[in-house]
């Protein structure tokens, strides 16, 4: 863990360096500033039920996240994020952490060394998967089954590479998933390609991350169908130790006009192998309005949830396969 962290300080350092002695100056800093919060209403009354990240309560308002980002170009070539947040999601985000660590959601720095190869050294938000921590960033509130048992973050180096066109590929070595320090000798290999149409209307992202005895693969493809309608899938099976579980997900969209827009989320979880301690299969659709008011984003959801087997409460304290709630969320980002 010392020689890991001796070689990521040195990075750091190298880069500041550098960066200082370019000439070329191109100074600009971007800030994003945004708060959430909901009221979430399990029909059952019970908040046991969720099985998805951040949103495990029921019948009580709740803060998600206000969120402090910091997008600073210090030179053409050299940038930095530092990335806050405090609140539910930025808490079960950096899990392994303890006390204000967990304020850090992402924390890194790239240098351009040519113009199609960029390396970043830090924390940063996961590449694998279609959905993100941040609420202004969904359309659905609630979160997927595929992201909550996927990887969050990682922490280590990377190389983004301009491949010509619409292509590039990313690659890089990462301390174990979710982790900032870790004494495991085991590092997570990580990789990205993706590819678009030439008019961006169809896009896709291969993605991957993998140890020793583990591994995963990620398929994300976005396509615009008009002005109005959209559809996107994010697919991902992950391994551990010969066991897998796996997750399908198609996202439908419908904007009728700029101040409405409409998403139905259907998901089919397998975890009946009990890889991430589910222990059975689920079908889940969710479907959220985002209402528009300037800044402020207002999102109505109904979720309901089949699993194969008994693992939900109903209102007689009995287990039943199935789960429904109803979410109001509000997003306001400056």
């Amino acid at each position: 863990m010392k020689k890991t962290s001796i070689l990521f300080l040195s990075m750091l350092i190298f880069l500041t360096v550098d960066a200082q002695n370019d000439s070329t100056k191109a100074s600009s800093t971007v800030y994003t500033v945004y708060v959430d919060g909901y009221f979430k209403s399990d029909f059952a009354g019970y908040k046991e039920n969720n099985k998805t990240s951040f949103t495990n309560s029921n019948g009580s308002l709740q803060l998600g996240m206000v969120s402090f980002k910091v997008d600073k170009s210090f030179s053409d070539k050299f940038t930095g994020t530092l990335d806050l947040g405090v609140g539910k999601r930025a808490q079960e985000f950096s899990y392994n952490d303890k006390g204000l660590a967990t304020a850090f959601k992402q924390i890194f720095i790239s240098y351009a060394f040519r113009p199609n190869i960029k390396l970043s050294a830090g924390k940063w938000a996961t590449h694998v998967g279609y959905e993100l921590l941040d609420a202004y960033a969904n359309r659905n509130y609630s979160m997927s089954y595929g992201f909550s048992y996927g990887p969050f973050f990682h922490t280590g180096i990377k190389a983004d590479i301009a491949l010509g066109g619409k292509s590039a590929m990313m690659i890089g070595i990462a301390q174990p998933t979710d982790f900032v320090s870790s004494s495991s000798p085991d590092k997570v290999i990580i990789a990205q390609f993706s590819s678009a149409s030439a008019n961006d209307q169809i896009k896709g992202y291969l993605n991957f991350q993998g140890a020793k005895g583990k591994s995963q693969f990620d398929l994300v493809l976005n396509g615009v169908l008009n002005s109005q309608f959209a559809i996107n899938y994010d697919g991902t099976i992950a391994t551990n130790t010969g066991k897998s579980w796996s997750s399908n997900a198609v996202y439908l969209n419908y904007d009728p006009n700029a101040k409405v827009g409409f998403t139905l989320r259907s998901e089919y979880f397998n975890d009946i192998n009990s890889v991430v301690g589910v222990g059975t299969s689920i079908f889940q659709n969710t479907l959220s309005a985002n209402v528009h008011f300037n800044k402020l984003t207002i999102i109505p959801e109904i979720r309901f949830d089949n699993a194969k087997d008994k693992v939900f409460f109903n209102k007689n304290n009995h287990l039943n396969p199935y789960a429904s709630n109803f979410i109001l969320a509000v997003v306001y980002k400056l």
